[in-house]
């Protein structure tokens, strides 16, 4: 092998290419194929010319070692991205029936750089399901979540070790938790409705308290969408469904209070729309009420959308005369 290829300095560690490491001296790199002539060719960086001219040679003679495991680190470190090398990875492993759970220890420390990389959750998945146990994944998940409550790969993963491993009996108490932190945290909103969900099938003495929790919730935070949408997702498993009673009282005592959020005008539409479908007496009053809401959200609370809620007024018409 030849020796032009530089040491490369990165922080206190020394990369030495492959090409000059005497215990692969008997690979014969192979380096990647753009093609005769290629429209737009990639500067590589010498290091990752090096590493994956030397990944593709051991994936090319199949081989599966210590050190075709430790040339996976290198090629990761260089793109945590790469399905190839992440599938390889897992074939070593499963070849030299390594410790599982130091690969977890591995793949946290890669996820902890990398924490929106769909391919580093995806492998720390499969090991779970390797391992045959959930082990302190729930843990795990709650530590990035807390770096970044919106991270949909932590919550997929989340959702699947509770669903797999049939872990909801403490769920709802993470949530409330979440949700008493941070009162915005969509997606703890969105996760409340997945523990209710699969967990208690929609039991009507639950989402009666439900109701209750959540009308409180969005008197806080009335401008807060999620709230807004779960209660809808709850309502959809009563019979009244959006004209549920006590629901109505609460919309209209908070529209008296004072409280324009766009989110509780457009709920008291799609609520007389409802009515008007099913043929309320009072159709006449729905009507010019719905009208008046829907200029207030076109004309002041929701300009953004004012030629949906224009839109929605002619539907309003078209349902009146039906």
């Amino acid at each position: 092998m030849g020796d032009s290829s530089p040491e490369v300095v990165s922080g206190e560690e020394t990369f030495i290419p492959y090409n000059r490491r005497s215990d692969w001296a008997d690979i014969q790199p192979v380096p990647q194929d753009d093609g005769p002539a290629p429209v737009v060719a990639i500067a590589y960086s010498e290091q990752f010319r090096d590493v994956y001219d030397y990944f593709r040679a051991v994936l090319k003679k199949n081989e599966k070692s210590e050190r075709a495991l430790e040339l996976t680190v290198d090629a990761l470190e260089l793109n945590p991205a790469n399905y190839t090398v992440w599938q390889y990875r897992r074939e070593i492993l499963k070849e030299l029936n390594k410790d599982l759970n130091n690969e977890l220890d591995y793949v946290k420390t890669i996820i902890r750089e990398h924490p929106k990389n769909y391919q580093v959750w995806h492998h720390r998945r499969v090991i779970i399901e390797w391992i045959g146990r959930p082990g302190d994944e729930l843990d795990v998940t709650a530590e990035f979540l807390q770096e970044d409550a919106k991270n949909y790969h932590a919550w997929q993963h989340r959702q699947w070790v509770i669903m797999t491993f049939k872990l909801f009996d403490n769920e709802m108490d993470y949530v409330n938790q979440l949700i008493e932190e941070d009162i915005r945290n969509n997606s703890a909103w969105n996760q409340r409705y997945f523990v209710i969900n699969h967990a208690y099938n929609f039991n009507p003495d639950l989402i009666s308290s439900e109701i209750t929790y959540t009308m409180n919730k969005i008197k806080i935070v009335p401008k807060n969408e999620s709230p807004w949408n779960y209660l809808k997702g709850l309502l959809l498993h009563l019979e009244a469904g959006i004209c549920e009673p006590k629901v109505l009282d609460f919309c209209h005592s908070l529209y008296k209070e004072g409280c324009r959020s766009p989110h509780l005008l457009a709920y008291l539409v799609d609520a007389a729309i409802e009515r008007l479908e099913h043929g309320d007496p009072n159709a006449s009053q729905l009507k010019e009420n719905a009208k008046k809401l829907l200029n207030e959200l076109a004309d002041q609370h929701d300009k953004i959308r004012a030629q949906y809620w224009k839109y929605i007024e002619t539907t309003l018409e078209s349902v009146a005369v039906a």
